[in-house]
């Protein structure tokens, strides 16, 4: 005898409704109001009886400044203070036109912020920047293209002057969504632009012995599966040409459990950003806070340890609270210690 109540008298939705409501809201959130059978979620969306995760991991825990509100309602000291107050090891930091890492700062200003964060007791994971979107190495426009060496070559020397051995670096893009004045660049062209403009900073990396970690992005059009990034970090045979890898700007098409097993000890720096596929919504809004969203992170965490990386997982967000916005860096860093087993 079936255990399930009879159709007819319980409370659940029929098979139309519930195809209809489902889409909506999902069938685990309506069976746990009581309105679909547990038999009706598929396993897929079954919650486990315990989330706690009982296996220890050794990598540090760091949040990108974009998570903050920086330079609006906090400056940079309050930031990094902020940061070792909720528990992380490291902070990113973002170079920009303006503000405290930019080309209006030189290595007396940097060396400045090096030794607040050393007071305050946080190291500096990595640099960042938004600039490779404006000034893309593999622009159509030459000047866009020298602009963007340029910049590149100060955040280079920037993140010395830092102390940080880390530099985020977007190699190329053959379409920006957002740039409506942008035109596409041919993917070959754009693979030739990329691998000469890396080629130009290298020897200066190498000399400062910061590394130029290449970011997979998912909306630009260029190294869009692991294979494709290994082959072009590997063409430089250079151990400062290595690769951040980003678990979200591939949510929407892939999985990060599978890259990191392909690129391995290339990784050299991460960023989590957690990523719903829930959503139509195809922007940066599609990136959630850590935990709100559909990545596996036990198999990204396991697959990680299988590479044996164990450096920074990095927290990227771009949309600091509007109220309370130290709240969303202690629950980050909470969150973090659950995924790494700390609690």
């Amino acid at each position: 005898m079936s255990s399930r109540k009879d159709e007819s008298s319980a409370p659940y939705l029929g098979r139309r409704e519930l195809l209809s409501y489902s889409a909506a809201f999902g069938t685990a959130f309506l069976a746990r109001q009581g309105l679909a059978a547990p038999d009706d979620v598929p396993a897929t969306e079954r919650q486990p009886l315990t989330s706690h995760v009982a296996k220890r991991y050794d990598m540090k825990k760091s949040i990108n400044l974009w998570a903050f509100p920086y330079p609006d309602k906090m400056n940079l000291t309050q930031c990094l203070e902020l940061a070792k107050d909720a528990g992380f090891d490291g902070i990113e930091l973002n170079y920009d036109l303006v503000n405290d890492l930019s080309p209006n700062s030189g290595t007396k200003e940097f060396h400045a912020i090096r030794r607040e964060a050393e007071r305050i007791g946080i190291a500096i994971s990595g640099v960042c920047s938004f600039l490779f979107w404006p000034y893309p190495l593999t622009s159509n426009d030459p000047a866009e293209r020298a602009r963007g060496t340029e910049l590149a070559s100060k955040m280079t020397q920037a993140a010395h002057d830092l102390g940080t051995e880390n530099l985020l670096v977007v190699p190329g893009a053959v379409h920006m969504p957002w740039r409506a004045d942008h035109d596409p660049t041919p993917n070959d062209v754009c693979d030739r632009r990329a691998r000469e403009a890396i080629g130009k900073l290298l020897p200066q990396a190498e000399k400062l012995k910061v590394h130029l970690n290449m970011e997979n992005i998912f909306f630009n059009g260029f190294l869009l599966s692991p294979g494709e990034m290994v082959g072009f970090v590997d063409s430089f045979d250079s151990e400062y040409v290595q690769v951040h890898f980003d678990t979200g700007n591939i949510m929407e098409y892939q999985f990060p459990e599978h890259w990191i097993p392909i690129l391995g000890k290339r990784i050299k720096n991460v960023h989590l950003k957690e990523y719903t596929k829930k959503g139509t919504d195809h922007s940066l809004e599609a990136f959630r806070p850590l935990l709100d969203g559909t990545t596996n992170w036990p198999a990204v965490l396991e697959a990680f340890a299988g590479v044996g990386y164990d450096q920074y997982l990095t927290f990227e967000y771009f949309h600091p609270y509007q109220h309370h916005p130290e709240a969303l860096i202690y629950q980050t860093s909470d969150s973090l210690d659950r995924m790494l087993g700390r609690k």
